[in-house]
């Protein structure tokens, strides 16, 4: 089952209740992100991460008002599977909240699975991130900014920790066919487990492509994707891939049926996952 909620306040009462949720979350996220500074601690994370949070901290008390648009969603979607001789399970929970203003945009979200199949772990993913786009509502090229914080069983990742800065492009800005490009650089220091040499730290510079898109049909149909490549500035062999991607059909105006396939690989531990999802979409504003 999939809960979503988008809310344009019209009051001063709304704009603090949602002040408050917003502040709880990127609190929460900047807990995550200094305990592992503070594990790694390299300078140049430190100026990066602190100038980011800082500017977010910020920008969450900014003044509201009829032109800030907000998104609040919940997902939480499973499988369970039970036979005489297998049974297995998992469970996919994520959590956002998006800020859209005239001149920036501020995005939120953790995102957690957790899978057994013959009562051996499969799945203990946990990621959290936030994100901030400058003048993407104002003009085709817009710059953005990101933190993002990875832990993956299925994946060999202990921590992960990425941030960076960019530019992005939109090709097509329509409410119903939007395409946009972005690449920039994101700096990551890792804890890994190599399938060869066992744990596995180290810092590298990413350059980060993405391709993001949303396609409307007739108010049926909705495609909304978000793809990432992500090789290392010294080795191409070193890379990681991202895909999400989501279909959704429109029963009415607040109800839809969706299904998902997310994608990730690693080449430094040569691993892999693909989850699809499927289940019900609550589309509610008030």
């Amino acid at each position: 089952m999939v809960f979503i909620f988008n809310k344009i306040p019209a009051s001063n009462k709304k704009a603090k209740f949602y002040i408050f949720t917003y502040h709880i979350l990127v609190q929460s996220a900047r807990k995550i992100f200094f305990v592992l500074l503070f594990k790694t601690g390299p300078g140049m994370m430190k100026t990066i991460l602190s100038f980011i949070t800082v500017l977010f901290c910020k920008l969450s008390f900014s003044q509201f008002n009829d032109s800030v648009h907000h998104r609040f969603s919940f997902t939480s979607t499973g499988i369970y599977n039970k036979t005489k001789d297998v049974s297995s399970f998992v469970l996919n929970n994520g959590i956002s909240f998006n800020i859209d203003r005239k001149k920036f945009s501020q995005n939120t979200a953790a995102n957690w699975i957790y899978g057994h199949q013959l009562k051996q772990l499969t799945n203990n993913d946990l990621s959290v991130y936030a994100d901030f786009d400058y003048l993407k509502n104002l003009q085709k090229l817009y710059y953005w900014a990101l933190v993002n914080y990875d832990e993956s069983y299925s994946l060999k990742i202990n921590y992960r920790f990425q941030s960076g800065v960019g530019v992005g492009y939109t090709v097509v800005g329509e409410p119903d066919l939007s395409l946009v490009l972005s690449d920039g650089f994101v700096y990551e220091t890792s804890d890994l487990t190599d399938p060869v040499l066992g744990k596995d730290i180290y810092q590298t510079v990413r350059n980060s492509f993405r391709v993001k898109y949303h396609w409307k049909i007739k108010n049926i149909l909705i495609l909304d994707g978000s793809n990432f490549i992500q090789p290392s500035l010294l080795s191409l062999k070193d890379y990681i891939l991202k895909s999400n991607n989501t279909l959704s059909v429109k029963l009415n105006t607040w109800l839809a049926i969706n299904a998902s396939v997310g994608y990730n690989r690693i080449s430094r531990t040569n691993r892999e996952n693909l989850l699809i999802t499927y289940g019900l979409a609550v589309d509610k504003y008030f």
